[in-house]
């Protein structure tokens, strides 16, 4: 498939990219970075620099053919949430970061005679809020909060695509890699045998390891039968202390020491309220389906995530 990416040139874009030049996509990456993959050269692979949340970006010849030209869409766009503390002014960047791209997207789209037949676009579990008794399927309300609120939105947007183009909508969990996310944030620490759960420890974590989201990204593009929203994390989600425990035990450290709540909150601010609050979330649409992962288990999945590759 012709497929133009947007989003695509950080933490999950970093195995997705390779990922889908493999299945012998061709791609078309749209980012604020110059060259986001270097080492990746050949016919399969174009770059352009533009930001996707201007408007007026979209207006460019090469980008309306590239667009016109595509068979489907990935739209990953979105500022970290949990990497800064939330001022009024982080929070419209989180906002605009997702809705003002989406809807430029969905809009060039629109102007389009034969638009791309699929288009997949993030979300997150943040849409249900937290709790440590329930548990989340993809069926269950929003809430009435400032995630819960802008993942509506967000999604909204992206469901506005011209009705010939097949709209999945992706609510991601907790992305496990060591090169980024909070895995990657984590590890450090864990290695320095000063790791251990962070605040109260029994807030559920909803994680898929990155490879799994990769796939299931490939399956959403290919797979026609796919459509509307998903659930993305693995089948089982564990709360902070059985994930630190999991960790310290691949990497052979120890992982007691807890990290204190108003520590966080003085380094995050409201973003500490992703890693302190959690929400049990269960992928029932890709159970129904029988969705493969590779690594269902979270053991599995740090293993993997922790060990070095072959040279």
């Amino acid at each position: 498939m012709r497929l133009l990416l947007l989003g695509c040139s950080g933490f999950v874009g970093r195995e997705l990219v390779p990922f889908l030049l493999k299945l012998g996509h061709g791609l078309t990456l749209v980012s604020r970075q110059r060259q986001p993959f270097p080492e990746l050269e050949g016919d399969h692979l174009r770059s352009f620099q533009l930001n996707p949340a201007d408007p007026a970006s979209w207006d460019s010849p090469d980008l309306q053919a590239a667009l016109a030209g595509a068979e489907g869409v990935v739209n990953l766009a979105g500022e970290p949430i949990a990497e800064r503390r939330w001022s009024e002014a982080q929070r419209q960047r989180i906002r605009d970061s997702r809705l003002l791209t989406t809807q430029a997207l969905v809009q060039a789209m629109g102007r389009l005679a034969t638009p791309p037949g699929v288009l997949v676009n993030a979300s997150a579990v943040g849409v249900y809020g937290s709790s440590e008794e329930r548990t989340f399927v993809e069926s269950s309300p929003p809430a009435p909060d400032f995630l819960g609120q802008l993942c509506q939105d967000w999604e909204a947007a992206a469901m506005a695509a011209p009705e010939a183009c097949r709209v999945v909508v992706l609510r991601l969990g907790i992305v496990l890699g060591p090169d980024g996310g909070a895995l990657g944030k984590m590890l450090p620490v864990f290695r320095a045998g000063l790791g251990g759960p962070v605040g109260s420890g029994q807030q559920w974590m909803s994680w898929i390891h990155r490879p799994d989201l990769c796939r299931l990204i490939a399956a959403a593009l290919e797979d026609a039968s796919y459509r509307g929203v998903y659930n993305a994390v693995a089948p089982e989600p564990v709360r902070m202390t059985e994930f630190s425990r999991c960790l310290g035990q691949v990497l052979g450290r120890p992982s007691l020491l807890p990290v204190p709540a108003p520590l966080l909150k003085v380094m995050l601010g409201d973003g500490a309220s992703v890693v302190l609050e959690g929400q049990r979330v269960r992928p029932q649409r890709l159970l129904e389906r029988d969705f493969h992962y590779s690594a269902p288990e979270l053991s599995a999945a740090l293993a993997a995530a922790t060990t070095p590759a072959p040279r």
